[in-house]
């Protein structure tokens, strides 16, 4: 009886030591977002305005800092969709604002299948889950309307503690996508009020006098206000990551966790989010990963995309690497080791959440930019939520009596279907060189390597580039581009209602099972 209770023992000693020991070994993730953040709103990037993001510079500073890193795609549900599945839009099913085909792997799905991984997400859960929400792994999550709308910093702090309390009791490694709802419209802007419904002020606000004007906008009092407003977003962003880090250090996660910090997309301004231009997928992205990647980094060279992402983190925590991925991993350059074929990109943009198809492609390299809209014939007018601000506003008041400013909004809402801009001497995109004779070499090289992405991703949008010059063709083609999009989510939109309705009948019978 004596052996059986030493044996009982020792054998639960045995577990609860390999129980600990998966959680000191596999590293824990944490991965933040912020939402619709400019590259350069970030102090270690070279902000000017003042103090605006001090606990994002420190933590670029423990680690390694990206100056080349971009989203594959400048909108919301479709960049999310990149990140979790690893895919190309046109591969994974997430073109739009709808979840991925079913048998993409995903990789929560991944880290939990493979090595019990808890799953969590703070915010943009819908936007964030490349499946459907109910059926999906997350373990805990809180969405919107618990986190003080998205913007309440102490109360993702709380959140994510309690989060980590329950990782540790359960001895497993976890993975939080910890999502900001900061610098996304609406921006702040200040009432007696504004803390009634859990949101917080951020720890500065910002005047007009005291930002910036990136150099692809124009300097105008209005868009200064606005710039203002959105500065303070940023401030109320970085004042929420300060409290995720917080929450870690506090609960002694800090040293074998992974974190990282992204924004989806570039911000809600003309010619940034839910387009291709350099501000539209140029992204912050740094990695900490103490005792794994040497602190103080910067990455200037390589250009990476967060399509590779996944593999990243999948190899990063020794798991498999799903063969239908179409990124790759960056691990070695994270290691501060040489990787071959980081001097290019491939960007997308689809469609709107209102299924307004506007599909563009880019290629992009340090110095030049190669652009691919189909959807630029006939006199159809570019509509999308980057343009409903006061910014746009403003542009188009003053185009009224201004030349200039009336050539720039006509570019914004027609554009042209081929774009090419030496962005070494014009990183704001400005001027607009196809077709001219001194970059004719560039352009062909580019033009070139875009047929080559389109092939090997097996781009939809290939036999309207293969048809480039045709305009009719391109107008009947993107009509009919159109009518697909248009009959897809009828459909999904079919498939929400069907599910809210049987939800309803259940719900219906078990209050009625409850009564009886």
């Amino acid at each position: 009886m004596k052996s059986i209770i030493n044996f009982s023992f020792y054998l639960l000693v045995s577990i609860f030591s390999s129980a600990l020991f998966a959680q000191s070994t596999t590293p824990n993730i944490l991965l933040i977002t912020a939402d619709d953040m400019d590259f350069n709103s970030i102090g270690a990037n070279g902000s000017k305005v003042e103090d605006i993001t001090p606990n994002i510079d420190k933590l670029a500073s423990q680690g390694i800092r990206f100056t080349n890193a971009h989203v594959t795609v400048a909108v919301c549900m479709p960049s999310r969709g990149v990140i979790g599945t690893g895919c190309y839009p046109n591969n994974s099913g997430m073109t739009g604002f709808f979840p991925s085909k079913p048998e993409v792997p995903t990789l929560a799905e991944e880290l939990k299948k493979q090595k019990n991984y808890k799953t969590g997400i703070l915010g943009k859960v819908k936007h964030s889950t490349p499946k459907k929400v109910e059926k999906y792994v997350w373990e805990y999550q809180q969405d919107s309307k618990d986190l003080g709308s998205g913007r309440s910093p102490k109360l993702y702090k709380s959140h994510f503690k309690k989060f980590l309390e329950q990782a540790k009791s359960e001895n497993r490694p976890f993975f939080m996508m910890a999502n900001s709802h900061d610098p996304h419209r609406p921006f702040f802007v200040d009432s007696p009020n504004y803390e009634r419904n859990g949101r917080q002020r951020p720890s500065r606000i910002y005047t007009p006098e005291e930002v910036e004007v990136p150099g692809f906008l124009t300097d105008m009092p209005e868009i200064r206000q606005e710039l203002a407003n959105y500065f303070s977003s940023v401030k109320r962003c970085d004042d929420t990551v300060g409290a995720l880090l917080e929450a870690l250090e506090e609960e002694g996660l800090t040293e074998n966790t992974i974190i990282i910090f992204l924004s989806d997309n570039g911000m809600a301004f003309p010619f940034a989010k839910s387009n291709v231009y350099l501000q539209s997928t140029r992204t912050p992205f740094m990695v900490k990963w103490p005792k794994h990647i040497q602190a103080g980094q910067v990455n200037e060279k390589d250009m990476v995309s967060m399509v590779d992402l996944m593999p990243t983190l999948l190899e990063a925590t020794g798991l498999e690497i799903p063969a239908t991925l179409d990124g790759r991993s960056f691990l070695p350059i994270l290691k501060g080791k040489k990787q071959k074929d980081r001097d290019m990109i491939y960007t997308h943009y689809n469609e709107t959440s209102g299924s307004k198809a506007f599909p563009m492609r880019a290629v992009q390299t340090h110095d030049y930019l190669y652009i691919f809209s189909p959807w630029a014939v006939g006199g159809r007018q570019y509509k999308t939520s980057s343009i409903n601000g006061k910014t746009f506003t403003a542009m188009k008041t003053e185009a009224e009596t201004n030349p200039e400013m009336k050539e720039r909004v006509d570019f914004c809402l027609f554009r042209t279907v081929s774009e090419f801009y030496d962005l070494k001497n014009d990183p704001n995109g400005l001027n607009n060189v196809i077709n001219s004779p001194k970059y004719a070499k560039q352009q062909a090289e580019f033009e070139k390597a875009m047929l080559e992405y389109m092939q090997k991703t097996e781009d939809p949008m290939l036999d309207m580039y293969n048809h480039k010059e045709d305009e009719q063709y391109l107008i009947s083609a993107t009509q009919k581009h159109q009518e697909y999009v248009n009959e897809l989510n009828r459909i999904r939109r079919a498939e929400k209602r069907k599910a809210r309705a049987e939800a309803g009948e259940t719900g219906k019978k078990k209050k009625k099972k409850q009564a009886h």
